[in-house]
């Protein structure tokens, strides 16, 4: 069964992505960041950029077979273009269709942004009513 964890106050949604991306890829996973394709679009451009001293290794799911196999980290904004299912990092307002496949889905949640507070109060409630174990990470209490 998938693990769940939510990660509430991220002050930074796609910051807090990146920062993740980049333990992940340290950590030797392969993530997959599911999102509308226009936030993906942002969050490419800020891991090109977020730090001077990391490359965090990724690409777009309709990336070439090559390209795909080759990379940590797919940006997605549908799960049934994803080569791999270990650890899935929703930004996405929805459960997402097909989460079932991965080891461990992280839900990432606003410090700020009500709307999306509600959104992930919902997407909570469905994965409970489903039987899910969730764990919950509060940033503030983490520092970030």
């Amino acid at each position: 069964m998938t693990e769940i964890a939510f990660h509430f106050n991220a002050p930074d949604k796609l910051a807090y992505a990146c920062r993740f991306a980049r333990k992940a890829q340290r950590a030797g996973a392969r993530l997959v960041i599911l999102a509308p394709r226009p936030v993906l679009t942002e969050l490419d451009r800020m891991l090109w950029s977020f730090s001077p001293q990391d490359f965090v290794a990724h690409c777009f799911a309709d990336a070439d077979e090559d390209q795909i196999a080759a990379t940590p980290v797919v940006l997605a904004s549908a799960l049934h273009q994803v080569p791999h299912h270990e650890v899935l990092l929703n930004l996405d307002s929805q459960v997402p269709v097909g989460f079932e496949r991965f080891l461990r889905l992280i839900e990432v949640v606003s410090s700020v942004d009500e709307q999306d507070r509600g959104h992930a109060r919902l997407r909570w409630k469905q994965y409970a009513s489903r039987g899910y174990a969730i764990a919950r990470h509060d940033l503030v209490l983490k520092g970030g």
